[in-house]
């Protein structure tokens, strides 16, 4: 088993460099560019910036556009302070020179400043991950902790009234749209022509470093809620009807009815048995679905209950063009990415130990 987690962990480091170079050579042919940006507002026809401009960056993770010809917006604009911007964000070099330079940084986790905030990149994520590991952490568990009961009493009830009304339920709860649902939440829960019970913003309160341990853990719980009821409502149904169908597709094979003709009870051979092998697949999907959380599904819920996360984060450094906040959100992001994968094929072994690692192929 360790020697399949040591190439597990090995080929990471072409899968991130691959994943990498792809995404740099893209932003080499991306219209537009810090630079650009830049000289763009300093003609007052860029309205579209999030941030003022703060200092250079060292890692120089890349820029749209051929460097070697004229900007727009760069009439009247004297040659050598332009030449002064690409060196301080460091698009003086060749492109090839940038990448490894970006490679060599990322290895010891070094992601140089942002571009428009003048702050470490490392620190600027610190700052945002609580919110972005709040929503995709609870979201995932919560889903999963309804699905698989769910999908295990659907299976069992199969065909039942219960089975036909909770299958509706489900396909509706995942035919509304996040944001839609948020939206109503606010207006029924957060001060609008209803009830005042739940903040609506931020992700914990003003008064937070007076507040007692358990109030602290209140006050979280408190902030919480409707994002995360929000980012739920649709997140288990692909997982509820994936455990029903793999339950019944247990349930049908000839070793559950040996295992009835033993006089084993039903709940035995249920979570004996027919568990084990039925989750296997359940547990597949789990890495995706928590990184899909994690990533983006979190971006239109962040901005309607005012979570600065990884998801808004992220967005508008694309828009302002922040490279090295970028870059480095790819980079740690395809790095959970991959260790989750990780861990989730560990976890078969956990649930299955038949499963045997040390002579599994990569």
């Amino acid at each position: 088993m360790f020697a399949y987690i040591a190439r597990r962990i090995l080929l990471m480091i072409p899968t991130i460099f691959g994943i990498l170079l792809i995404s740099f050579a893209i932003v080499q042919f991306a219209p537009g560019g810090p630079v650009e940006r830049i000289l763009a507002q300093l003609q007052g026809v860029d309205a579209g910036a999030t941030s003022h401009f703060g200092g250079g960056g060292d890692l120089g993770a890349g820029s749209g556009g051929d460097f070697s010809s004229k900007y727009r917006g760069a009439q009247g604009l004297d040659p050598k302070f332009i030449a002064e911007l690409e060196k301080q964000f460091g698009f003086d070099r060749p492109a090839y020179e940038r990448f490894f330079l970006m490679l060599k940084n990322y290895a010891t986790f070094q992601f140089g400043r942002s571009y428009f905030r003048d702050v470490p990149v490392l620190d600027l994520i610190k700052e945002k991950l609580p919110v972005s590991i709040s929503l995709g952490l609870w979201m995932t568990l919560l889903s999963y902790a309804i699905s698989i009961p769910l999908g295990i009493r659907k299976a069992v009830s199969d065909g039942s009234r219960f089975d036909v009304w909770s299958s509706a339920v489900v396909i509706v709860g995942y035919a509304i749209p996040g944001f839609l649902f948020a939206i109503l939440l606010i207006v029924l829960f957060c001060g609008g022509s209803f009830w005042q019970i739940f903040p609506l913003r931020g992700l914990t309160s003003e008064n937070w470093d007076q507040l007692s341990l358990p109030g602290k853990i209140a006050d979280y719980f408190w902030h919480i809620t409707l994002p995360v009821a929000s980012l739920t409502l649709g997140a288990f149904a692909t997982s509820t009807f994936l455990t029903k169908n793999s339950f019944l597709d247990e349930i049908r094979k000839q070793y559950v009815q040996t295992a009835r003709m033993k006089g084993l009870s039903e709940t035995r051979v249920l979570y004996g048995h027919v568990f084990r092998n039925a989750m296997m697949i359940v547990v597949a999907g789990f890495p995706g679905a928590f990184i899909a959380a994690f990533l983006g599904g979190s971006l239109l819920i962040e901005t309607i209950f005012s979570l600065d996360g990884l998801g808004l984060l992220s967005f508008e450094s694309i828009v302002n063009r922040d490279y090295p906040v970028v870059f480095a959100d790819l980079y740690i992001l395809s790095l959970l990415g991959l260790i989750v994968n990780l861990i989730a094929d560990l976890t078969y072994m956990w649930i299955d130990p038949r499963i045997d690692f040390a002579t599994r192929e990569v």
